[in-house]
């Protein structure tokens, strides 16, 4: 059975139809690489330009007065270490949560099977229907006092780590990975007489890494650019994340050393994209179809 394409084969074998492709093929390609780098580069390039040329109209494209001092400014000013490092440290918080806790929650609902187990994912996943504006307000009012324990969470990591945690996404990515792996495989180290627990922790995480590293990637990014909810939570200028003390200390500094400031501010999840991009699809796909 043929497959039908734009370009037939007849046409594409011939000098004036391969041409003609690849004329057409090249400008798609250029055209979506200027649409997805064009922001980009006048990110970085801005951070490079004085506080005149920037605001200049019509923009220049290459910086005439090239001032690579912005970056450094930006980084003492702003003091961008200490704001790194929060960030950091309730990035790879919140990351721990998520793998051990919802590991476990997908775990439970694909292999124990418990009781309304369905009924619990669908609700799970009914959340995704809701805009995460509405969530603002409840969340808010569940950290400034937590129930039972009656605790105050605003300028505590808590605050960022126990929302972070009851991802719904991430559990039903991890619940399809766990339907792929065979029963039978964890039969026989029941049988040999493994926990669930044991059975978790030796036979299905270390299979898992592809879904893991994409859940990790998914977490870390996500507190990375949440903006609005460490805005909230977390007043307090020693405690904020990069984003937010970024638009704190944004008044009266230099617009050219605003700009390298959120330069720098997007190289770490840039890094993160360019570095585990394949992980991202093979976890993405992986267990999506059963042999």
């Amino acid at each position: 059975m043929s497959t039908r394409t734009l370009i037939s084969p007849a046409v594409l074998a011939r000098p004036r139809g391969k041409v003609l492709y690849r004329t057409v093929f090249a400008a798609v390609v250029l055209l979506f690489t200027l649409v997805f780098l064009g922001p980009l580069y006048w990110l970085v390039s801005s951070g490079f330009k004085d506080a005149q040329e920037v605001i200049q109209t019509p923009p220049t494209l290459v910086p005439a007065s090239f001032e690579a001092a912005n970056y450094t400014r930006a980084w003492e000013v702003m003091d961008l270490a200490t704001l790194l490092f929060n960030t950091l440290y309730y990035a790879f918080g919140a990351l721990a949560f998520q793998l051990v806790l919802d590991a476990a929650a997908a775990y439970s609902l694909s292999k124990l099977r418990p009781l309304f187990g369905k009924a619990i994912l669908g609700m799970m996943l009914a959340t995704l229907m809701i805009p995460a504006t509405v969530l603002v307000v409840p969340q808010y009012l569940t950290v400034l006092d937590v129930p039972v324990v009656e605790r105050n969470l605003l300028n505590t990591p808590w605050a960022i780590w126990l929302p972070a945690v009851t991802n719904a996404f991430n559990i039903f990515l991890l619940k399809r990975f766990f339907d792929s792996i065979p029963k039978e495989l964890l039969d026989a180290a029941s049988m040999d007489g493994a926990s669930s627990v044991r059975v978790l922790w030796s036979i299905v995480l270390p299979i898992s890494r592809p879904i893991l590293g994409v859940v990790s990637i998914f977490a870390v990014v996500g507190v990375w650019k949440d903006f609005l909810w460490p805005m909230l939570t977390l007043p307090d200028p020693s405690k904020q994340t990069l984003n937010v003390g970024i638009y704190s200390l944004s008044n009266g500094v230099p617009v050219n050393v605003l700009i390298a400031a959120l330069t720098i501010a997007s190289v770490p999840t840039l890094l993160i994209f360019l570095i585990f991009q394949r992980n991202i699809m093979s976890g993405l796909t992986a267990g999506g179809l059963k042999g």
